[in-house]
């Protein structure tokens, strides 16, 4: 019998899992809740570019155009790469566009059982003749409602859209006492070019936040209005954002990327003689870090603006918050189109926001809020079960509880891909999708609940030491190789990908390092 597989999402990661699950001979039905495919590459902002270097962000069997040769594509090529993908390995037949999953719900064992399983499903299998999985789907377009059952399903909703982090404020000190308009970073970049502009043209604006999306939009800002209103930039912490990846000339991805800069860190389940390792070249990464900083400080002129940030660079790059800085952003601090203003809290009032600890507001007719999204909140809605809920969040002060970053030990035929990060989140996510279609296909079984739990719980120890109040975010990106390592073990690969000792150690490892023999 033919086995459905639900997959929610046709972004990226959707369709790696569409492509990896139709290898294997099972039926994937795409749910994309809107009209096209791409996720988050659909609705970025006009600026937006590629903040991965290409050869790191590519299909380990479907290369780039030949005729693209920016480093850095913007986001149309990138859209046209992944949708080539998709219509090259027939994909589009197996999406229901323009269709939201509004909920899941499992029905099979009663949650009593479930809570009592020491393995993954009761039996250790991906499949169960006991249990599938219910999605209530709706169409956008009619506005029915329609019931799908499957026999496994795949999250790839991201973190990075859908439901906006609004930050909270106290009574009467909220958007609500504003004047202007107050709009999520997210409802700008839905917009089109020309309302865009429109939207900000002759305004003052204030942008909050610090990271990619706040940068782009400030840029946008500058180039609507120039310095007759400025952009104002509310943020929290400063971070090294990167001028280029050569640090002082020499490439970020020698330093990073490969197996011996992992040499340096402490691993989850490193065993004595890694451990002791990592701890005698400590002084070698504290100095792999200030080299890089000193490069941005140089760059940039960090100090000369004050934008120095108080942690490093490592934590940066473990914390998967390293991002390519607009040409030019610092040029127009300079010159007065930018203004950059340090706001550990804030509130709005009539005219404009009143930043913490200051008795004069900034005045403003536009406040935009690039503060992120709430990804787990995202998730956790999904199920229409409480116990599922609380089982896909897991504790207050953990990170999201998944086993190979993929698998909630304790909800059933059911994984979640994309939503942890990395360096480059479509190299990562297909050796995902491969891992779950080996893991499906019967390839190997996943280890007892109590194993995968204290696996998890090692990550997330990691994830604490090198990514401090950032561990949430599920980063393994100072950790790819080892990471990757794990899975190739699982499905009885040879994790050791390079040829020769010292292109094992040295070189980086990318997306084609991971192409079947």
């Amino acid at each position: 019998m033919e086995r459905k597989v639900g997959i929610v999402g046709a972004g990226v990661s959707g369709l790696l899992a569409c492509k990896y699950i139709l290898s294997k001979g099972f039926h994937p039905i795409v749910f994309e809740s809107q009209s096209s495919i791409g996720g988050v590459w659909t609705k970025a902002l006009e600026t937006t570019k590629l903040q991965t270097p290409k050869p790191f962000y590519q299909f380990s069997d479907f290369a780039w155009p030949s005729f693209v040769t920016e480093y850095f594509p913007d986001k149309h090529v990138v859209l046209d790469y992944v949708e080539a993908y998709a219509k090259h390995f027939h994909l589009l037949n197996h999406i229901k566009f323009n269709t939201k999953v509004a909920g899941i719900e499992y029905e099979g064992p009663r949650d009593e059982e479930i809570q009592s399983w020491s393995l993954w499903g009761g039996t250790g299998e991906p499949f169960s003749s006991r249990g599938k999985w219910k999605l209530i789907a709706e169409d956008l377009n009619t506005l029915s409602t329609e019931i799908y059952q499957v026999d496994f399903v795949i999250f790839c909703v991201g973190r990075f859209s859908g439901l906006p982090n609004i930050p909270e404020f106290p009574p009467n000190k909220g958007p609500e006492a504003f004047h202007g308009k107050v709009i999520h970073s997210m409802d700008y970049a839905a917009m089109d070019d020309e309302k865009a502009a429109e939207f900000i043209k002759g305004k003052r604006v204030i942008v909050v936040g610090f990271q990619k999306s706040a940068l782009h939009i400030a840029m946008e800002c500058c180039s609507a209005n120039g310095v007759e209103n400025p952009c104002t930039v509310l943020y929290r912490t400063a971070h090294w954002h990167l001028p280029d990846y050569l640090p002082w000339g020499f490439s970020l991805a020698y330093m990073y990327l490969n197996r011996f800069s992992e040499l340096m860190v402490h691993k989850p389940s490193e065993g004595f003689l890694l451990g002791l390792l990592a701890t005698i070249l400590t002084p070698l990464r504290w100095a792999y870090s200030k080299f890089v900083e000193s490069d941005i400080k140089r760059k940039l002129h960090l100090a000369k603006h004050g934008m120095v940030p108080t942690h490093s660079f490592l934590h940066e790059i473990s914390s998967c918050l390293t991002s390519t800085v607009p040409e030019k952003f610092y040029d127009k601090v300079e010159d007065g189109e930018i203004k950059l203003k340090k706001a550990p809290s804030f509130s709005f009032c009539d005219n404009g926001v009143m930043v913490e600890d200051e008795t004069v507001p900034i005045e403003a007719d536009v406040v935009i809020l690039a503060t992120g999204f709430k990804g787990e909140k995202k998730l956790k809605d999904m199920f229409v079960s409480q116990t599922f809920q609380n089982f896909i969040v897991g504790s207050p002060d953990a990170a999201t509880p998944l086993y190979r970053e993929c698998i909630q030990p304790r909800i059933p035929q059911l994984a979640v891909i994309g939503y942890s990060e990395s360096i480059a989140n479509l190299y990562t996510s297909e050796i995902r999708c491969r891992w779950l279609a080996e893991l499906l296909d019967g390839t190997f079984k996943l280890p007892s609940i109590e194993e995968t739990e204290k696996d998890v719980r090692k990550w997330d120890e990691y994830l604490k030491q090198y990514s401090g109040g950032y561990y949430r975010r599920k980063c393994i990106g100072a950790l790819h190789v080892w990471y990757n390592d794990q899975l190739c073990k699982d499905m009885g690969w040879n994790p050791r990908r390079k040829k020769g000792l010292f292109a094992e150690f040295f070189e980086p490892y990318g997306p084609l390092d991971y192409v079947p023999s």
